[in-house]
């Protein structure tokens, strides 16, 4: 900062330390400088409205005055500004506590640009100015702006109804709301927009449903509060949610007609082995050695593997094997029940056809039926932070890192699946 003269007036200081500060306003996206930029709009507030209690000539006060009126304006642009940027950073926050943090600090500094602004419009009134006014009412335009950021934020979160989308996400979502209360939207013409909100009334969450509008909260949020409820109590938490996504309903006559076909003569034990092939996050995706690997052990544990999910080469699939990839895209599973029939396949499976559990790679199709009570053991390159929360959490559900000796842990997986 600039050294000041020892003899300048306290006005001139203020004017100063002003000169300074509006210097950084074009380079304010360079690193460090916004800072920089607020913390001398800070000192020339403070100097000013100090110098303001003892100035003595008129002149002087008018100075100070003008002065005030310029910072605080800035200071409400800046204000405004900043809670813009909190806002889009918190709906993308990891966590719901970091969510929630991040508002409220929005919703802190939207209070500032307010203060700014009535102070603005209380100098300005007091210069009787064109221009004090005119900044004024900049300053107020910067509040009103401040504070609709928070009125209009979006709690609710993106039921996606597109196939572009991950599918089991929705049972996340699903899942979250029945245990938190969360709001829900639903982009209005997406293809499965129909299926989505049948599903969603089924599992009495109706009246959850919200307008669609821009900027829905994380989805990164949802595992961590369907932990909680877990971890609360996995015995209720399960129960709600087998209740709200089963239905008490058996399953259609052709649903149960259509498995056994696909099971027939094959009364072992079996297991699902899902196979993961989209282009989203693609390093994700199933490989096809190790799914080979996969399937042997299932076979030498005496156990039958049914493959599920995306399309698999056919010599991968052993003779013993079930090949249920792509059985989604069956008409019984693209109806406007298609997600409560999805679930209820994996349930039949286990309740008749002898299904003791299922893993894969990380993919969120594996999650609806293990939140139901299916023992899942998913594979992972290294540690998942979102789905590590489940881990200890929701019965039955185990991480597998790829590390040396990860093929014995899921041979003694298998074996207790028997059990």
């Amino acid at each position: 900062m600039t050294r000041l003269p020892a003899n300048e007036t306290a006005g001139g200081k203020a004017a100063t330390l002003w000169a300074e500060a509006t210097a950084l306003a074009g380079s304010l996206h360079r690193p460090g400088v916004r800072d920089d930029y607020r913390s001398r709009l800070e000192q020339v507030v403070l100097l000013a409205r100090q110098a303001l209690e003892s100035a003595e000539e008129s002149s002087e006060a008018a100075l100070l005055q003008w002065v005030l009126v310029q910072a605080c304006a800035a200071r409400a642009e800046d204000a405004r500004y900043g809670a813009g940027q909190l806002a889009r950073g918190s709906q993308r926050a990891p966590t719901w506590e970091d969510c929630a943090d991040g508002w409220q600090r929005v919703a802190e500094i939207a209070g500032t640009a307010e203060e700014a602004a009535l102070a603005a419009a209380g100098f300005a009134r007091h210069l009787a100015t064109a221009k004090a006014r005119a900044l004024a009412r900049r300053a107020e335009a910067s509040a009103i702006a401040a504070r609709k950021i928070v009125r209009e934020r979006n709690r609710a979160y993106t039921f996606h109804a597109d196939p572009g989308f991950s599918f089991g996400e929705g049972w996340y979502l699903a899942a979250a709301a029945l245990f938190a209360g969360l709001a829900i939207q639903i982009r209005p013409g997406a293809v499965q927009e129909v299926p989505a909100r049948r599903f969603l009334c089924d599992a009495g969450l109706e009246g959850s449903v919200r307008p669609y509008r821009s900027r829905p909260a994380s989805p990164k949020h949802l595992t961590h509060i369907i932990a909680e409820a877990f971890r609360a109590d996995a015995a209720k938490a399960q129960c709600t949610l087998r209740a709200a996504f089963l239905g008490e309903e058996s399953p259609a006559a052709s649903l149960r007609s259509w498995i056994a076909g696909k099971v027939a003569g094959k009364p072992e034990e079996k297991v699902l082995l899902w196979v993961r092939t989209g282009n989203h996050d693609a390093l994700r995706n199933t490989c096809f050695a190790e799914l080979r690997q996969l399937s042997r052990l299932v076979v030498n544990a005496g156990l039958i593997p049914i493959f599920f999910g995306d399309n698999v080469p056919l010599e991968l699939v052993p003779p013993s094997a079930v090949d249920l990839t792509l059985g989604w895209k069956e008409p019984l599973f693209q109806g406007p029940d298609m997600r409560r029939a999805q679930l209820q396949l994996f349930e039949e499976l286990r309740c008749r056809h002898g299904l003791v559990g299922q893993m894969g790679v990380t993919t969120a199709g594996m999650d609806g039926p293990a939140l139901l009570g299916l023992p899942t053991l998913y594979l992972t390159q290294e540690r998942n932070v979102r789905l590590g929360k489940w881990v200890g959490a929701v019965p039955g559900y185990q991480e597998v890192v790829r590390e040396p000796g990860y093929c014995e842990i899921i041979r003694t997986t298998l074996q207790q699946w028997q059990q």
